[in-house]
């Protein structure tokens, strides 16, 4: 394997790495530190950081560019929410949740949501540091289980995140 794809196989590895080559907001220097233990090809072994780097901006400029749109859904809160036998808001591994007496609020999207959105929607909430207790996406319905504490700040988080998906 060449070192250009030893070098965009260790992207992939990476998708934060992988995003902020889309978006052109890293130095592709540091970014080569970064992946340099996963890169060695059958011609060179113990590669040259500035040749990874080199590698790397062939690659950014070969992805296209990040561009964002705005996701039309509604997002209503239910509080109280934990575990249900019938009619659930979100069942993973046969676990169900959905309306009880519990101290989580449920985040309910529903329109124009997808696993994109639910990739923007978790990483606006983990850097507004609201914990995830679960979450889930289908057809044209996003749920996010929080904190009910944290309800009003993973309110603002989901809108946000919503009105910036990433395409592509």
């Amino acid at each position: 394997m060449t070192l250009a794809a030893e070098t965009r196989a260790a992207v992939r590895a990476r998708p934060f790495l992988y995003d902020a080559l889309r978006a052109g907001v890293l130095t592709h220097r540091r970014a080569a530190d970064l992946v340099l233990d996963d890169v060695s090809s059958d011609t060179d072994p113990d590669p040259d950081p500035d040749t990874v780097a080199t590698a790397l901006r062939r690659f950014a400029d070969d992805l296209p560019p990040v561009e964002r749109a705005t996701r039309r859904a509604t997002v209503r809160l239910r509080r109280g929410v934990g575990p249900v036998d019938t009619d659930p808001l979100l069942a993973v591994g046969g676990v169900s949740l959905g309306e009880a007496d519990d101290d989580r609020t449920a985040l309910l999207a529903t329109g124009e949501v997808d696993p994109r959105a639910l990739e923007t929607v978790l990483g606006r909430l983990r850097v507004a540091g609201v914990g995830v207790g679960a979450a889930g996406v289908a057809d044209g319905a996003l749920v996010v289980v929080v904190a009910d504490d944290d309800r009003t700040a993973a309110l603002r988080a989901v809108e946000a995140a919503l009105d910036a998906v990433p395409t592509g």
